[in-house]
């Protein structure tokens, strides 16, 4: 028969390697825990998307200083875009003419035969460059250069996190944009959570004509929006970007009513959306979300920075002599939100 201090000293015991066995087993969880989120982490790290340039100390794509990356790919074909050689997710070979001597490097090492000399002329077959990028490292005068590259998302964040500080003391942070972020949802998704996870305040800029299920999953990991309105009149803006605007608007909408902290931005092309009629339009569109226009709606003067590009792509382009609208009508256009 067992004595009472006996038993006392069992039950003890056993609650104190009960108390022990709970212990052991919430930190094998916390630890099986923490293992399952590096392996996460890692697996998000590793995710590789197509980017054709990562810009720092940005100070127009989003609040503060910023850096700005882009990635390839857009669902528009606007005749007057500024980064051509976003448009495709494949890379692009860029050739300035004027920087070629024809020493003729670039033809033995291309594996396609797209480069021949013709009457002392390198003429380049676009249609046979299969965008390998060795006859970039073969000009001696760095007359080509391949844009786009895959980077993964650790390699990205890398380099937005060089600036830390400056996001901090300014409030900026990291930018997605393109390109359009949305043709590369996965990725994009894993920027903005990685970079959340490290502190850095986010935004994206985006066309919106994509369906709700891809801007949702991508705006819930922003913290502001630029969003695109190019012209409010659906066959102009199918004439004009290729696509129209029916999901532009729609989405628009919906982000909104989420309460989402929106920018919506206008570039201003000459002779397509740079009207009265337009500007009021899409003004009033603003006003009809619950929002103020003077201080949602971003009016952007045209500029020909692209123009270069063009030449490099050998486009040829639309309207290759539009001129930036005068300052007086700029400030007639940005009156004429206020007021609405």
């Amino acid at each position: 028969m067992r004595k009472k201090s006996e038993n006392f000293n069992f039950t003890t015991n056993y609650r104190i390697d009960h108390a022990i066995a709970i212990c052991i087993t919430q930190i094998l969880f916390q630890e099986s825990y923490k293992e399952e989120k590096i392996v996460k982490l890692e697996k998000k790290g590793n995710l590789v998307g197509q980017v054709f340039n990562i810009q720092r100390f940005s100070t127009h794509d989003g609040p503060g200083i910023r850096t700005t990356v882009f990635l390839k790919g857009c669902p528009l074909t606007c005749f007057w875009c500024q980064n051509p050689e976003s448009q495709s997710r494949q890379p692009a070979l860029m050739f300035r003419k004027n920087a070629c001597v024809a020493c003729g490097r670039c033809i033995p090492v291309c594996p396609s035969g797209a480069n021949r000399i013709v009457d002392g002329v390198l003429v380049l077959d676009r249609d046979l460059c299969g965008k390998c990028g060795a006859c970039v490292s073969a000009c001696p005068k760095q007359g080509r250069s391949l844009e786009g590259r895959d980077m993964t998302v650790e390699k990205v964040i890398a380099e937005v996190r060089k600036d830390y500080l400056m996001y901090s003391n300014s409030g900026g942070g990291m930018t997605v944009s393109g390109g359009d972020c949305e043709m590369q949802p996965e990725f994009t998704v894993a920027l903005l959570e990685t970079a959340h996870d490290e502190g850095i305040r986010t935004a994206v800029e985006i066309t919106g004509a994509f369906p709700w299920e891809t801007v949702k999953r991508i705006t819930d990991h922003a913290d502001f929006i630029l969003y695109d309105i190019k012209q409010m009149d659906n066959e102009k803006h199918k004439e004009g970007t290729g696509v129209p605007n029916v999901l532009v608007l729609e989405n628009a909408k919906k982000l909104a009513g989420a309460n989402k902290k929106i920018l919506f931005r206008l570039p201003l092309i000459p002779g397509f959306n740079d009207h009265i009629e337009n500007i009021g339009a899409t003004a009033r569109f603003v006003r009809s979300l619950g929002l103020s226009p003077a201080k949602h709606l971003e009016l952007l003067p045209y500029n020909n920075l692209g123009e270069e590009k063009y030449a490099r792509l050998e486009f040829e382009r639309e309207h290759p002599n539009y001129k930036r609208q005068p300052e007086d009508y700029i400030k007639e256009l940005k009156a004429l939100c206020a007021s609405i």
